[in-house]
Formats: structure tokens, sequence, C-alpha cells
């Protein structure tokens, strides 16, 4: 028997004993529009870098995602010198399988070649939404004088995308970085104010950098929100320092119940992105070489999917 489809059968087994009471709700959307449905859930494919495009889009699909959030960047699934070819190639194998491929997830910053021909090939596969690139504060310029400049920067972004009936989103993602914070962000983004340019709203970083007043940068940042990255987070001491480590999703200090009930509030409808960031043998740093076996991250994947859903659910938002 094939290695594939050993592993195919494996898979299945995990899904007959784990999901069965959800099968019917994981796979309520079966065709996705361009834009993707609101709250559907897509696989970040960072976790998935040691399988083919065939054997993601069927890990994916047996799993129960309505998507998968394609990394379109160095290293990732699809090679930016490369994308006019893979990317085709890439979005009709997942859309064979009923998958959206909605969003992926890029390191452009800047509307030059690069960003173009990556855009270009993304849009004419009716993609819609991508994440961008960080940017850096320079330690030896002011934060004003910053930001002032990626406004520009970015703002040039925004008219690429719109040519191309995209939208950007840059993630706030934890650390030192401009759009850590999330105000700094928010703030250019509305200067910015097109919706070709917005951002990818990741909570568990938002958590880490802002504790307990996440909920005003979410506020703040609300109307630009495009897609939004989800994961968990606790706080840990190792080698007498403080580290933020990311666990399963509910095992962490993340506030789901008051997040998806803040998303509601705000009337912030849109697809999500599920990151496995937890020690999964290389697998959630990207690695192409993994040091455990497969089923153990398509296990976490499926409980990780099966406990959003329920707070989706239990949010009202399902």
């Amino acid at each position: 028997m094939p290695l594939l489809l050993q592993r195919r059968d494996v898979l299945k087994g995990l899904l007959a004993t784990s999901l069965a009471g959800l099968a019917a709700e994981t796979k309520a959307v079966s065709q996705l529009p361009a834009d993707a449905a609101p709250f559907s859930i897509h696989i970040f494919s960072k976790l998935l870098h040691f399988l083919d495009y065939t054997e993601m889009a069927t890990v994916a699909s047996d799993l129960g995602f309505d998507g998968v959030d394609l990394t379109v960047r160095p290293d990732g699934h699809v090679e930016p010198a490369r994308v006019q070819t893979d990317l085709p190639k890439a979005v009709d194998i997942l859309k064979k399988r009923d998958l959206s491929v909605s969003t992926i997830t890029t390191a452009i910053t800047k509307a030059d070649e690069t960003a173009r021909t990556v855009l270009e090939t993304a849009s004419k596969q009716g993609i819609r939404y991508y994440r961008t690139g960080w940017l850096a504060y320079p330690a030896d310029q002011p934060i004003q004088a910053v930001l002032t400049s990626y406004q520009k920067q970015l703002g040039e972004l925004a008219k690429l995308n719109q040519q191309l009936n995209l939208a950007g989103a840059y993630q706030n993602h934890a650390g030192t970085n401009f759009g850590s914070a999330t105000w700094d962000l928010a703030t250019v983004l509305k200067e910015i104010n097109s919706p070709n340019m917005g951002s990818q709203y990741d909570i568990r970083h938002a958590t880490v950098e802002g504790g307990t007043s996440w909920s005003t940068g979410l506020r703040m940042i609300a109307p630009h929100i495009r897609f939004i990255a989800i994961k968990d987070v606790i706080w840990e001491k190792k080698a007498g320092k403080w580290k933020a480590e990311s666990v399963p999703l509910g095992q962490g200090m993340v506030d789901f119940p008051a997040y998806f009930a803040l998303l509601k509030k705000l009337n912030v409808r849109v697809p999500i992105s599920l990151h496995l960031e937890y020690p999964l043998g290389g697998a959630d740093q990207g690695k192409r070489n993994i040091t455990v076996p497969r089923e153990k991250i398509y296990k976490a994947m499926q409980t990780d999917l099966q406990t959003l859903r329920g707070m989706l659910k239990s949010a009202g938002l399902g």
C-alpha cells in the first residue's frame, strides 16, 4: 500500500473517533466565495511544510478545514521566485478538495516588482487577502518619523492592492516592531483610509503585549481587520527569565469568551487563520524535516479545530 494511502487511513481513523459528532458542522461550508465566509477556518500552511500540495490538501480536507492560509514567501509552500507556476498549481489542487484559498501569508512590505508579481498572480487565482511582512522601528529614528514613513510605504502598497482587488493585512506580532502595540498600526491604517490595507489581528500577540488592555486596542483597530489569526499563550519562567510560550487553544491566558463576544459586538466578521505554534517536532516552526510522527501533528490540528469551533458556537458565531 502506498505510504500516502497509509497515512490517509490513519488520519481517517483519528477523525472517526474524535470528530464524528462535528462532521456536519465542520463541513457546513463546502464551497466558499472568493472573499471567504465569515469565521471560516483556514489552517496556516506553515504547519504543513513537510507535505507537498496534494498531501496538504488531503490532510486539510479530511480534518474538516474550510481552507488553507498558504505561505507564499521565502521558505514557504510557494517560493516568490516560482509564484507564477507554483501558486496556480497549489490553488488548483486545494480547490479540487473543496478548500478555499482566499488568504495567503507573504513577506511583502512595499510595492516593488516582486510584490506586483506575487499579488498579480494571487489576484488571478481569486485570492483576496494576504498578510504582509513586518517592519522594524530603526533605533536611530524618532517613532513619529517612522510612522510617517510607513504610512507612505503602506499607502503605496494599498494603491497596488486596489488595482488588483486585494486587501493586505499587517499582523500585530508581539515584540518591538511596528504594529506590536496595535495602536501604532491602527493610527497608520486610519490615515491610509483604504479598504485595501488593513490588519490581520492576532489575539495571542495582543494578549502578550496588552495584558488586560487588549480590548482597547481591538476597539481601535476593529474597522481595519481583514482576517484574524488564532492561537493561545501562557507566560513561563525558563532559566530565570519570563517567556511567552504558545499552548493548545483553551489552555492559555487568552480570554477567548471575552474576545469573541467583543468581535460580535464590534461586528467583525472575517475569515480565521488557525496557527499552532506550540512544540510539534519542528512543524510549528515550518520545518520540512519533523521529529514527531505526523499523526501527532494531525491530532493537534484536529483538537484545536474542534476547540475553536466550540468557542465560536458558544459565542453565537458558529
